[in-house]
């Protein structure tokens, strides 16, 4: 998948969680209103439902579902752009808006393990102690 779309869905579901989410999801929902505005009320709702399981899954420190939500919203995304490519130069300013200031470009970080195998990923400082 393009890597801003991953960057994309996580932005939006990591805003769902945010202070700032009012924002977010009215220019959320204006991105469609440009290319469906039929489908504005289904989002807005949809929006609200995802931030409610966005805020559990916090709560409970489950990852996996907060990842799972985030690929949701990265085919969603994708769905729209693929629609309306016009979309894509407002989405990457809402995407702006909404990842916190690095000093460079946002870091994707996509891993996968299968069987006895480790992963350790950092976007800062990471330590690990092996006993």
């Amino acid at each position: 998948m393009d890597p801003f779309m991953v960057a994309a869905g996580s932005a939006v579901v990591g805003a769902m969680a945010s202070e700032g989410w009012n924002d977010a999801r009215t220019a959320i929902a204006a991105l469609w209103r440009k290319a469906h505005p039929e489908r504005v009320p289904a989002i807005e709702a949809d929006l609200e439902e995802v931030r409610a399981e966005v805020l559990a899954a916090r709560k409970a420190a489950d990852r996996q579902a907060e990842e799972e939500l985030a690929v949701e919203w990265r085919r969603r995304l994708g769905r729209l752009i693929a629609a309306d490519p016009k979309a894509a130069d407002e989405l990457r300013r809402i995407v702006d808006g909404l990842t916190p200031p690095t000093g460079g470009a946002a870091t994707v970080m996509i891993a996968n393990a299968s069987g006895r195998a480790r992963l350790f990923q950092s976007g800062g400082d990471i330590n690990v102690r092996e006993r």
